[in-house]
């Protein structure tokens, strides 16, 4: 029996992470795939969070059909996985109540101030500043705080579940969740995302599998799982961002007495490093662990104007980073091997990249390795989503503000591929725009770049390489519009055939032409409805024309 896969993102890092992980799926790097996604944070307005909450939803609209399910796995074709989301945030909300550990505890309902209770919080939690920042943006590096308090916080929702009342959308979610773990059993493979040297995903990681094994025998009374049977991957994910110091004001402030700083990032993941080779618990429960780090000083990941540290909220919204492909590559490693040794303490597994003359030199066996030509899949998957991408967004203008798809279909209806005339709306194709925005990039309505994901990571690693040319990263809506979509790969290998063309020597209208002698076999593709097909279609020629010159 094949296992079951599960993907937790903790924190903004495990966000972002989270984020890669999908678009991998996207380009269909996990083929036949069902894999269900639990987002664990503390703060619900996060800004990487939404935007991977949008990504996965989003996701899922693509893969769906009528039932708006999101979909069934497919074989050999984009957007391949299906994703079944999850999503809880702990309650620290209300103010005077749950909003700090003092009230979230009752110590300050403790009617005598040598209560045991505060003299032991005392001995571990500073009185004036731990004990009283507001927790809604997280554990701010308080990782002895924050475990104690992710834990409470995921028994304290199962037990609400076991009752029965008052069960909000988020309680009701995770209860889905740890009911399908418990199902699955010694059947599953859990990865969690998230930073070692941070708050929330720092605090969680250590406690997270002892914490959904409480749950589930709390909510449920009584269960058979052995947690020690589920199969455990996680990253070790070191410093590699920076954001700004906290101005004098925010720490004046009883809220914001307790705030993370870059500074110590370095530091606080040479403690956690220590902590995971040494920590028997973490050894037990574990059986992967990725050690990723950046050794390169660290880089701003926002855009924001302000001066003072963003704790939290819609603002902490981070660009991506290589790194955080790695971290995804970490977990597409971990469910795509035939087993997963379960004796013994967690193994520890890392790669590393060419670095030359300042610059890294990146190859896809850097990230996933040679076995079983794995290093050929990503090449030619991530390569062929991002020529897809640039049809999208700068052959038929979605990047430019208009529907890029719609435009796509019509070329194809002039080509006499008609079958999906009616059965794709064009509610489906804006869909698909929408993605590839987020995956590339699109120019707002007074013409600023804005850059997506693939742009982030490649821009991360600038001025090194990895994989394509610099063109295939333009930025200027005069050279999008010029740009060859079939040649974007450092590797001449992989360029498409071309044709002369009006505008000169092209790959783009004899791709074009290309599609109109394929024949998408829905068995072969384990497709259900014309959506797929359509995005099964694209898939093909692309991948053919990519192999046409090897």
């Amino acid at each position: 029996m094949n296992d079951q896969l599960y993907v937790i993102g903790v924190g903004g890092t495990g966000m972002r992470c989270l984020e890669s992980f999908v678009h991998l799926c996207a380009i269909g790097m996990l083929d036949g795939k069902e894999i269900n996604v639990l987002t664990l944070d503390t703060d619900a307005n996060n800004g990487n969070l939404k935007r991977v909450k949008d990504l996965i939803n989003s996701y899922r609209r693509i893969k769906s059909g009528v039932l708006n399910d999101g979909g069934t796995p497919n074989r050999n074709t984009f957007f391949s996985s299906k994703l079944n989301y999850y999503h809880y945030h702990t309650n620290y909300m209300k103010a005077g109540d749950r909003d700090n550990y003092r009230n979230l505890s009752n110590l300050s309902g403790q009617s005598n101030t040598e209560d045991e209770n505060q003299m032991l919080a005392d001995l571990f939690l500073d009185k004036e500043t731990v004990q009283v920042f507001d927790l809604k943006h997280g554990y701010r590096a308080q990782t002895h705080l924050g475990s104690q308090l992710m834990f409470h916080g995921l028994v304290e929702a199962a037990r609400k579940l076991a009752k029965g009342t008052n069960i909000t959308d988020e309680e009701k979610s995770f209860g889905e969740f740890i009911d399908k773990l418990e199902q699955s059993g010694k059947n599953s493979r859990v990865f969690v995302f998230g930073s070692v040297f941070g708050g929330t995903g720092a605090s969680s990681i250590p406690v997270l599998p002892s914490a959904l094994k409480e749950a589930i025998k709390t909510k449920n009374k009584a269960s058979d799982l052995n947690i020690s049977d589920v199969k455990f991957g996680s990253t070790l994910l070191t410093s590699y961002f920076d954001f700004n110091r906290p101005t004098s004001t925010q720490k004046e402030s009883s809220k914001e007495s307790v705030i993370a700083s870059s500074t110590f990032f370095p530091l606080n993941s040479q403690a956690a490093l220590q902590f995971y080779q040494g920590d028997p618990t973490v050894q037990s429960v574990y059986n992967k662990l990725y050690h990723i780090g950046w050794p390169l000083p660290a880089k701003k990941l926002d855009d924001s104007k302000k001066t003072e540290t963003i704790t939290g909220g819609a603002d902490q919204k981070n660009k991506c980073h290589f790194v955080e492909l790695v971290a995804a590559c970490a977990a597409l490693d971990f469910f795509t091997a035939s087993s997963v040794d379960t004796t013994g303490t967690a193994k520890y597994v890392f790669r590393t990249g060419q670095y030359e003359n300042g610059a890294f030199n990146f190859h896809a066996s850097d990230l996933v390795g040679v076995e079983q030509n794995k290093d050929q899949k990503l090449i030619s998957k991530l390569g062929g989503f991002l020529s897809l991408a640039h049809i999208s967004l700068s052959k038929n203008h979605a990047g430019f503000g208009e529907k890029g798809f719609l435009g796509l279909k019509k070329h194809l209806e002039n080509q006499n591929i008609d079958s999906f005339k009616t059965s794709i709306t064009e509610a489906d194709l804006d869909e698909l725009d929408k993605y590839m925005r987020n995956f590339g990039y699109y120019f707002t309505d007074d013409g600023a770049f804005k850059s997506g994901w693939i742009y982030q990571i490649r821009n991360s690693i600038a001025p090194g390489k990895f994989i394509f040319t610099n063109e295939a990263f333009a930025m200027s809506i005069k050279e999008l519009k010029g740009l060859d979509v079939g040649k974007l790969f450092e590797d001449p290998n992989y360029h498409w055939e071309s044709a002369l063309t009006l505008s000169g020597r092209d790959t783009y209208q004899p791709w074009l032409k290309r599609l109109t002698s394929i024949q998408v076999s829905a068995e072969e593709h384990q497709l259900t409805h014309d959506k797929e097909k359509f995005i099964a279609l694209l898939h093909d020629g692309i991948m053919i024309s990519q192999q046409q010159q090897n």
